[in-house]
């Protein structure tokens, strides 16, 4: 059974048996809320909900850091940089507007592969040009991070996030950090009003 962990929780990363995970996948995910127009989603919805309406894009990062801090641009991984030099990190590509089921994006991550100089990975999400389209993330519901297990796809954790993100333009998802030797996951669920990606970073600096 997955742990459903709420914000601030930490717990170690481990398979179900107990053992040393190798691969995780960080599953991303988030709808659109229905609009108070009740307008329609997905084909109807482009084509009778109105000519101002813009799908929600957010786009998930994954920086990779030394003591904690990101030293170079190459260790930002997300949609203009889907792998890392290393491979150990690599991100499956942008979902334009979180339309189906499951999750929306997915990062591999090697903890195995990944260089002994990485001690932390913060997952991020920010909506794409936020401002210009005037959305923030009070327009979202469902939104998760979840941790699976990549050698048997089990799901070890999941953190929703439930609270009210109205006028929050970016969201820091979770972390993997490395603690006497041990892999673990934080639940952040921190949100901000950062409008790209590297405003994101620039916390991390």
């Amino acid at each position: 059974m997955a742990v459903n962990l709420q914000k601030g929780q930490k717990v170690d990363l481990r398979k179900s048996d107990g053992s040393e995970l190798k691969k995780v996948m960080v599953g991303l995910g988030w709808d659109e809320a229905e609009k108070s127009s009740g307008s329609k989603k997905g084909l109807f919805g482009a084509l009778f909900g109105g000519e101002n309406h813009r799908d929600i894009d957010c786009d998930a990062s994954a920086f990779l850091c030394v003591n904690g801090k990101i030293e170079n641009s190459d260790d930002i991984i997300y949609f203009g940089n889907l792998e890392h030099e290393s491979g150990a990190v690599k991100h499956m590509g942008d979902n334009l507007t979180g339309e189906g089921e499951g999750d929306d994006e997915q990062i591999f991550v090697d903890l195995k592969s990944l260089p002994s100089r990485y001690d932390k990975i913060i997952f991020v999400v920010n909506i794409y040009k936020a401002r210009e389209r005037k959305q923030h993330f009070g327009m979202i519901k469902n939104a998760f991070i979840r941790i699976c297990d990549n050698d048997n796809h089990q799901e070890l954790c999941r953190y929703n996030l439930s609270e009210n993100y109205d006028n929050m333009t970016a969201m820091i998802f979770g972390e993997i950090y490395l603690r006497n030797g041990q892999w673990r996951f934080n639940a952040i669920g921190q949100a901000v009003t950062d409008n790209s990606i590297s405003e994101l970073a620039k916390r991390f600096v």
